[in-house]
């Protein structure tokens, strides 16, 4: 497989302890993949960490969440060589061998989102997901397995096709930009390790956030195509 014209996006913060492993298993398992890692205002010593490992290292000065991590990232590849742009966590909840299935399938698909198992992931998980999942298949009209998994992969040429802003909206924003634009999408088997399970309040509000973008986002791009 080439791995020349591929780079690994990761969007980080406060992620000192995670580097090490991340990019141990990726020059082991994926070697010739460039690493460019985004620190967003960490407090700890992410960026050095990530310039010591020799992955490309883009910082910012305060917080401001994984869109705009991503777009700091996306601006930073606009005119480089790299074709294939593989979007992972930090937090080592992906393995470097799933996110090369993801590379492949980009010889098939310009996007491509990986489809978790749900019988392997935590109750809490797996709900706030079924919920989101249906929402956006019978908003947009899709037959997706996984509508927010946070390894994804994009051919580079659809990336200004992509909106890119927000948190944890960010996958379902991606996901439904490309099926407005109609790309079709890729989805591949991954595994995902839980290493935090958020408590009651913070995981609500993050079902809630999401959902109610799909729901405002879906019922506008339903309401566009009726009236086209």
């Amino acid at each position: 497989m080439k791995l020349s014209d591929t780079v690994f996006v990761v969007p980080a913060y406060n992620e000192e302890k995670n580097l090490p492993k991340l990019m141990k298993d990726i020059q082991k398992y994926a070697k010739g993949v460039k690493v460019l890692i985004v620190d967003d205002g960490s407090t700890d010593n992410t960026a050095q960490i990530s310039k010591k490992l020799g992955a490309i290292t883009l910082v910012h000065k305060k917080n401001r969440g994984k869109g705009e991590g991503l777009k700091t990232a996306f601006r930073y590849l606009k005119n480089k060589k790299y074709k294939k742009i593989i979007i992972m966590d930090a937090d080592l909840q992906f393995s470097t061998k799933d996110a090369l299935k993801v590379v492949e399938a980009l010889d098939d698909y310009d996007f491509i989102m990986g489809r978790r198992d749900w019988k392997k992931v935590p109750f809490r998980h797996a709900l706030g997901n079924f919920v989101w999942r249906t929402t956006f298949n019978i908003l947009y009209g899709q037959r997706l397995k996984d509508t927010n998994c946070g390894l994804i992969g994009i051919n580079k040429k659809i990336l200004n096709k992509l909106e890119v802003r927000g948190g944890y909206i960010i996958e379902n924003m991606m996901l439904a930009s490309a099926v407005k634009h109609g790309i079709e999408v890729g989805q591949v088997p991954v595994h995902v390790d839980y290493h935090i399970i958020h408590n009651l309040p913070r995981g609500s509000r993050v079902v809630s956030g999401v959902f109610f973008f799909i729901l405002a986002d879906g019922i506008k791009y339903r309401l566009s195509k009726l009236f086209k």
